[in-house]
């Protein structure tokens, strides 16, 4: 069978060097990253393009590399930024917040933090302040693992947030965060009682990462406002807004995109996601594999049926029974312990692993909860499961959580 996209795609894809022969073929495989690298940027160079770099219309950046290897791709200036704000913009939750003016404070990686003060230091004057990305968003963090934030480092942090807070005629910002780094914060803010020095946020988005159940009850027992979850990546932008008031579907934001999802493995029930997107005009890319995994909520590849992006593919945990993935493990340390913050699936051999956890209290596990979690990880890796509280769960170089680590 022949894989063309359609013709508005193959119009803008013609001149590049990269789909010359799948034009020629009449057939487009999967675009795997490797593949994007390769001869780059000759394999993707047309006359258009040179002359965008040139201009400064398109720049080189890499990937963050929180997910894979980083890659670098070409791209306008602030693509991914103006991604975000379009969709913020015509969001139905949060869309008049942001005409009205509420800005944006995120909390999240270093990494990104880091990032967004190396561009500031390129131009100097260019923003109000180091950790400004523009004149609408403010990055927090500054510490790698957000377990290692003192109490001079929350009030730092709570103090910014009035400063955005106050900015607005009734107050309202909006919250752009790894849900793991607020549920830190809103840890540390309840252990100190810092409550009255901590504005509440008019929307909160969670989006750089896969956000565990329980780290998602734990934010809507805290916070009375819209809670999003967004899903997208630095190469292609945002593609969809999660909506929990629908049943955890995900609708589609596919502006200059499609999507079409390919089973993992016959009877998984887990999906590669596959995209075509012409949204960044100097690298469109052409059913390009994106490396993340999708459940629907029949089991069918139909993109409007997505209920969990469940993980990355290169994460897979093989088992008798077929591939594991993050999302699957969560739903069971969710359904058996609630309290579970923060939790590691650790391979120690051919046939058993130890389950790491924390808890949003501290507090140590009962021996209820340790014997299901142990019953429950056992059944869905088919591996002799031990269960160990922890008081610390290691943070990744990337800023990000392991779900899965092995020998």
């Amino acid at each position: 069978m022949n894989r063309l996209p359609s013709a508005d795609v193959l119009d803008r894809v013609r001149d590049i060097p990269l789909y010359r022969p799948s034009i020629e073929r009449g057939d487009f495989p999967i675009l795997e990253k490797p593949e994007i690298a390769r001869d780059f940027p000759a394999n993707w160079m047309t006359p258009e393009l040179a002359r965008a770099l040139e201009t400064g219309e398109a720049e080189f950046v890499l990937s963050t590399g929180t997910n894979h290897a980083r890659m670098q791709i070409i791209r306008p200036p602030y693509f991914l930024l103006r991604s975000y704000y379009r969709l913020w913009s015509e969001h139905p939750a949060l869309g008049a917040l942001w005409h009205g003016g509420a800005r944006r404070v995120s909390l999240t990686t270093v990494l990104a933090t880091e990032h967004v003060a190396r561009v500031n230091a390129r131009n100097p004057g260019r923003t109000s302040g180091e950790r400004w990305l523009d004149d609408r968003t403010l990055y927090l963090n500054r510490v790698l693992d957000p377990a290692d934030w003192d109490r001079a480092e929350v009030e730092r942090m709570l103090d910014e947030i009035t400063e955005v807070s106050a900015a607005h005629p009734r107050g309202g910002y909006l919250l752009d965060c790894s849900g793991y780094h607020l549920a830190h914060l809103v840890r540390r803010v309840d252990a100190w009682g810092l409550w009255d020095r901590f504005p509440r946020p008019a929307g909160i988005i969670h989006a750089y990462e896969y956000t565990p159940l329980n780290v998602r009850t734990y934010l809507r027992s805290h916070f009375d406002c819209p809670i999003v979850d967004l899903f997208g990546s630095t190469e292609l932008g945002y593609l969809f807004y999660g909506d929990e008031a629908e049943g955890g579907f995900y609708h589609p934001y596919l502006h200059d995109m499609s999507v079409e999802l390919i089973p993992v493995e016959p009877g998984s029930g887990i999906h590669s996601l596959i995209v075509t997107s012409v949204r960044n005009p100097y690298m469109p890319l052409v059913r390009y594999r994106s490396g993340d995994c999708v459940r629907t909520r029949d089991g069918s590849a139909d993109p409007a049926r997505i209920v969990s992006f469940c993980g990355r593919e290169k994460e897979l945990l093989a088992t008798p029974d077929g591939p594991v993935a993050q999302a699957d493990l969560d739903t069971r340390v969710a359904a058996v312990a609630p309290r579970v913050f923060l939790h590691q699936l650790r391979l120690t051999g051919d046939d058993a692993c130890v389950l790491w956890c924390t808890t949003f209290d501290a507090g140590p596990l009962t021996p209820a909860e340790e014997a299901g979690l142990a019953a429950s990880v056992g059944a869905l890796t088919g591996r002799i499961c031990r269960v160990e509280h922890r008081a610390h769960v290691p943070i990744g170089r990337s800023g990000k959580y392991a779900w899965l680590t092995t020998p």
